[in-house]
Parts: structure tokens; C-alpha cells; sequence
């Protein structure tokens, strides 16, 4: 917009008189404005004309784009109000912004390194509004020059985001610290998974009277964001208002928003402050298993217009992703002769750091599973950390195996704009076990051996079949035995 109320709170420079080291130049001569090659336009209005020596500007008359009649001297009482400004850029601009008129067309325009040619006068130069709508950049601050030949020196910042999440291993027992937030992490299925946004406060915050400040965030269906567990901090400290978590209404496909309408509201932010939200989110059964992994995507919308006095302009800082990874372990059953073999079950569990447990660990189960008609049993969403494998039924005819109890270990980049699983294997500590890797599916498969049982050797030829006969006639002896004793007591009895 071009209304005057645009016109925000900072200048580069205001130069009226007694500018310093200025040279002479004589009535009438032209002077240029040079444009930094920065991928900027700039717009250049003439508020005033007039005779430049010294630094100081004589025969003033309005120019183009001033609010008085072109070419008419400009009063002194308006003379004497602008030389008496002082105080900040804001105070002088307020006072500047009554006397150049934005509705005008621009008297020219400057960019990627060119020149204007312009008469000696003081004027306002500004970018195009509208240009960099949705961009990582931010507009200059309006540039009020007594021209001399002069070059645009723009002041304009942008903030930075960032994105992490929180990797630590449950075998270790390492828990959350500062240093530990890095680009991927592996987690069980299940786990409640920290992450976190940074965004740093542009350099040229002082210069905004709002400032807009919103965290987008977008989740893959494998991570399911609890809105609860949200906290936010400046420079550290934790705070409890001035902004607002958003999970409907949402217009970009994000997951959820942590909005700041006004970061002026926060009295402890200033330029360069750290704002910082951390969440959970639980990794849950729709977790891609894999190098795929689950990725988590952010990027930061912030105003970036200074002379927008209700900050409603706004750019974008890139997107930052990070990765949760999980894994699975799948076990074939097979006899000693590398054969499928139906009938078992197994437990898995997790060794898991415990200081009041005995050994100071314990043993946490991860699940079982039953399938007594296959053959293959697969634990999926797993972390890295050390595991046990327990069958729990064994196959009729067959020795139960001893407990395995076997190592995850996983690699995966830390610090990488694009985090990838580079590793991941399986070792046995206990038990005979062969893992093979596969880092696209996340997977560690082995075969589990059951050794039939043995039919015991046998002596005595025909003993067996012996105690059976003489068994047999010895019972149907005791029977006649039994009858005659009843008939010859009947008989007594008559």
C-alpha cells in the first residue's frame, strides 16, 4: 500500500544539513542514487528540490512526490520544524511522513546496481511493495537522503529457525541435555518423542512497531502431536502467555502453529532473542519402518516489513526437517535341517536402564507374539539398546531354545540439512544368533534353530512284551479266582 500511514517507524539516515565531509556542486547540477545489487527495486520519491553545497540545502521547493505545490518555495516554519527533529529515526520519520505524499507515481525507480540521474533535493527511497510476499527476505527501512551522489545502504535482517529432536538410548540410561538435540533420532514405537523449534529475533526488530513471529509445523501419520506437553521460552526463560497453539483452522497442511500476533506484547524480547517451543509427539503404529523414517518439517513466517505499522507483511524462513527412525527384527523359525518349523512363540523385551533396579537395569517387555501355523515372527518399531529373545511355546518334539539376548546399533546423520540412516546391525551377547541388515526396510533378520528331541536307545529284547503276557494271565487269574470264592459262599449259605 502506498497510504501515508505506511509509512513505519525507521530511516536509514536523515541528512537536512551540516552533513559531514560533503562536497560542493553547483545550482542545477545532477547527482545519482545507486542501487546495491541485492535483488531489491527500489522506488525513489522527491519530496523536495533545491541548491546542494556543504551538505546544506538551499532554495528549497517541493518536489514531485512532497505534499505541497511542485515547484513552490517550501515554507520556513516547515524548514525549521524538520532541521529541529531529533530524538530516534522513529521521532524524525513521524515528522518526515507529513511532508511526502506516497500516492504519487515514484519519481523513478533503482535496482540490481543502476543509477538514477536525479536533481539536488531530499528524498525518499523505498522497495516496492508487494515484492517479496511469502519470501526469506525482508523489506528496507524507507531511506530519506539530502542527494549528493549517494549509494542505497539498506538495513534490513531476517530471523533463523531451526528444527531438532531428541535422541538417547533407554539401554544407556542417557537422558535429555542440551547437546543431545540433533537432526535424527531412533525411537520405539510407543515413545513419546521431544522436538524442538528455535527461532532467533531479526537484528532490525527495534524498527517494527508488530512484529508477527509463527512456528509452523508439519507431522508425517507416523508422529501424533500432543498439544498438552507444549512449552515456549525466551532467551531461555519459560513463558506462559503472549501466544497461542493452533491445531484447526489451518490453512497450509500444518500439523499445529505456536503463534506470536505480537512479539511487542513480550516485554523480555529484543533483537537476537531465542524464542523456543519444545513439544512430544508419540511415534505410533502408522511409523514407517525404515530409511524412509518419519520425518518432521518446520519453517518460520515472520513480518518483514518495517514500514508496515500493523506488521501484517510477512516472509518465510526455509524449511527444516528432521527424521525419527525405528526398526524391526524378524525372526525365522526353522529345525536343524534350515527348515521352516510352525508351533512357537516368543517374547521379546528391552534392557532398559534402571538406578533402583538390581544391576541397576531391568528387563521391560516389548511384546509377544503367537503364531502357531507360520514360521516367521516380526517385532516391529524398535530403538537402538540391547534386547532379549525368549521362547515362550516350543514346538512339540523339539528342545526349547536358551534366551538370545543381542545388540541394536544404528547410525544415522545428526547433523545434516537431509538426515539419512546410514547403518544398522545386530549382534548377539549371548546365545548363537546371525543377523542380516537391511537399512531401506530397517530390518535385522535371523534364523532361530530348534533341535528335534531324541529317541532314547532301549534294551532287553522281548522283557517288555513279557511283563505284558504275564501280566495279562496273572489279572484273568485273579478274576476265576474271585468267581469261584462267591459260588462256594452261596452254596454254604443254603
Amino acid at each position: 500500500m502506498k497510504a501515508m500511514k505506511q509509512l513505519a517507524a525507521m530511516v536509514l539516515s536523515v541528512i537536512m544539513v551540516l552533513a559531514l565531509a560533503a562536497p560542493a556542486f553547483a545550482a542545477g547540477d545532477t547527482y545519482t542514487i545507486t542501487a546495491p545489487n541485492n535483488g531489491h527495486t527500489y522506488e525513489v520519491y522527491q519530496i523536495f528540490t533545491g541548491d546542494l553545497h556543504d551538505g546544506v540545502l538551499s532554495n528549497v521547493k517541493w518536489g514531485k512526490n512532497g505534499t505541497g505545490t511542485e515547484g513552490q518555495a517550501v515554507s520556513a516554519e516547515i524548514i525549521t520544524e524538520l532541521t529541529g527533529t531529533t530524538g530516534s529515526d522513529t521521532a524524525k520519520l513521524e515528522v518526515i511522513s507529513k511532508y511526502v505524499n506516497l500516492e504519487n507515481d515514484e519519481f523513478g525507480t533503482v535496482k540490481g546496481g543502476s543509477t538514477l540521474d536525479v536533481p539536488g533535493g531530499y528524498y525518499l527511497i523505498k522497495d516496492v511493495d508487494g515484492a517479496l510476499e511469502g519470501e526469506e527476505d525482508a523489506y528496507t527501512l524507507y531511506v530519506v537522503e539530502v542527494v549528493g551522489d549517494v549509494t542505497i545502504s539498506p538495513k534490513s535482517d531476517v530471523p533463523t529457525s531451526e528444527k531438532k529432536v531428541q535422541d538417547f538410548n533407554d539401554t544407556e540410561g542417557v537422558t535429555a541435555t542440551s547437546s543431545n538435540w540433533q537432526d535424527s533420532a531412533d525411537w520405539d514405537i510407543g515413545d513419546k518423542v521431544p522436538f524442538q523449534l528455535k527461532g532467533t529475533v531479526a537484528e532490525n526488530y527495534d524498527n517494527y512497531k508488530v512484529y508477527q513471529f509463527i512456528f509452523h509445523d508439519k507431522e508425517s501419520a507416523g508422529l501424533t502431536f500432543d498439544p498438552y506437553s507444549v512449552k515456549v521460552y525466551v532467551d531461555g526463560t519459560e513463558i506462559e502467555t503472549g501466544f497461542e497453539v493452533k491445531t484447526s483452522g489451518l490453512d497450509d497442511d500444518c500439523t499445529f502453529e505456536v503463534v506470536f500476533e505480537d512479539l511487542k506484547k513480550i516485554d523480555s524480547v529484543h533483537a537476537g532473542s531465542v524464542i523456543t517451543v519444545e513439544y512430544e509427539s508419540e511415534l505410533n503404529s502408522k511409523a514407517v519402518i525404515g530409511s524412509e523414517g518419519n520425518p518432521n518439517t518446520m519453517h518460520l513466517e515472520f513480518s518483514n516489513n518495517p514500514n508496515d505499522e500493523q506488521g501484517g507483511e510477512t516472509g518465510e524462513t526455509p524449511d527444516d526437517t528432521v527424521i525419527v527412525f525405528t526398526y524391526k527384527t524378524v525372526i525365522n523359525k526353522v529345525d536343524g535341517e534350515n527348515k521352516p518349523l510352525t508351533g512357537a512363540e516368543f517374547t521379546l523385551e528391552k534392557k532398559v536402564k534402571d538406578d533402583e533396579a538390581e544391576g541397576g537395569y531391568k528387563w521391560v517387555a516389548i511384546t509377544s507374539v503367537k503364531n502357531d501355523e507360520g514360521t516367521t515372527f516380526t517385532f516391529s518399531g524398535l530403538d537402538d539398546g540391547d534386547y532379549r529373545l525368549t521362547e515362550t511355546k516350543t514346538p512339540d518334539g523339539y528342545n526349547t531354545i536358551d534366551p538370545i539376548e543381542f545388540t541394536v546399533t544404528a547410525e544415522h546423520d545428526i547433523l545434516s540439512d537431509n538426515p539419512a540412516l546410514t547403518s544398522l546391525t545386530g549382534e548377539a551377547t549371548t546365545g548363537e544368533i546371525e543377523f542380516t541388515s537391511n537399512t531401506t526396510t530397517g530390518s535385522l533378520t535371523a534364523d532361530v534353530v530348534n533341535q528335534s528331541g531324541a529317541t532314547l536307545p532301549e534294551t532287553g529284547g522281548m522283557g517288555t512284551t513279557l511283563f505284558y503276557i504275564v501280566g495279562g494271565i496273572l489279572v484273568l487269574g485273579a478274576g476265576i479266582l474271585l468267581i469261584t470264592r462267591r459260588r462256594m459262599s452261596m452254596m454254604d449259605e443254603q
